[in-house]
């Protein structure tokens, strides 16, 4: 063999050796992403419910312990339909400071329509502001999702349909649910971490969108309160609207035309986001309404109204969670 030939194929060995180091390196150093853990559908539980269980209400389960707190949820189970469920987490509203699952009006008008179509509801509750800081919401909010998804045979439900939904702060909660997936570092606080907090389809009810605005319901104190921070400019870290992507699930939106604490230009820019984006979403004014759908006149009825609203958002889930 000529000194040439020895040559050459000892570079090549060097070259392979190069290239496999490399690629056992970017393994190695791959970042995680739980919601890849989505991409391919989970087991489905399909024992059936006992029918004695149908339009019951488990209350206080805890779905996560976070520094010694336990994070309390109430199940819902439909009235109607067979196992497994579609399910839909409620994440209640009250300014992040306040608010709790227990005796949420807005859930009592919601929850009965989706369990009409045979859909569970799973109503979090989540540490508060001023005692806790942003992102403590979100991440127990995602641990929530998690802890769903990892124990759906106990609850009967599919693990590959849930949806999530809220307003106000709750609102804004499940739009950064469905806008960042683990490289916001949100999922880096609880357990079931090798579990995906991805939801398919989400329902906004006049939640902020971008907090860089500053409006009636996030005042320079209120930020302040909740994100440690008396800077618009530096909110972006806590805005839905700078995470969009093509692969967000789809959104609808319903807000107040006439709602001065979250102003509808809120769900309008973030609208504009989503469909630049190619994201699914449907918009849903609703006339003569202040902030949570009251109405902005006295005597004078919103459109729709809140009864009509709930069949609006539950038919919407209801098809976007087949």
């Amino acid at each position: 063999m000529s000194s040439q030939t020895k040559t050459i194929g000892v570079a090549a060995i060097l070259v392979i050796a190069i290239v496999a180091v490399a690629g056992v390196l970017a393994f190695v150093n791959k970042t995680p992403d739980t919601n890849e853990h989505i991409s391919a559908p989970l087991p489905v539980n399909t024992e059936p419910l006992p029918t004695d269980q149908l339009g019951t209400v488990d209350k206080d389960i805890t779905y996560c312990t976070i520094d010694g707190v336990a994070l309390k949820m109430d199940v819902y189970y439909p009235e109607t339909g067979e196992a497994p469920f579609a399910a839909a987490v409620y994440v209640h509203g009250g300014g992040w400071n306040n608010g709790d699952k227990d005796g949420d009006r807005p859930l009592q008008a919601w929850q009965p329509e989706l369990s009409k179509r045979g859909i569970a509801v799973f109503a979090v509750n989540y540490r508060l502001a001023q005692e806790y800081k942003f992102p403590t919401m979100i991440e127990d909010v995602k641990c929530a999702v998690r802890s769903i998804r990892a124990n759906a045979a106990a609850y009967h439900i599919d693990p590959n349909r849930i949806a999530a939904f809220g307003g106000s702060a709750g609102g804004h909660l499940v739009s950064l649910l469905g806008t960042t997936d683990a490289s916001a570092d949100f999922d880096d606080v609880g357990e079931y971490q090798d579990v995906s907090s991805r939801v398919i389809a989400v329902v906004n009810m006049y939640g902020p969108t971008d907090l860089r605005v500053p409006n009636a319901g996030t005042t320079q104190q209120a930020i302040e309160n909740t994100f440690a921070t008396s800077s618009y400019s530096e909110m972006g870290f806590a805005s839905p609207i700078t995470y969009v992507t093509p692969d967000d699930p789809p959104f609808l939106l319903l807000h107040g035309e006439k709602d001065t604490v979250v102003p509808i230009t809120q769900s309008e820019s973030f609208e504009k986001a989503l469909q630049a984006a190619g994201v699914e979403v449907e918009f849903v004014r609703v006339k003569e309404a202040a902030h949570s759908f009251s109405k902005a006149t006295k005597g004078v009825a919103t459109d729709p109204t809140i009864p009509e609203i709930a069949v609006i958002m539950a038919d919407w889930l209801a098809e976007h969670l087949k």
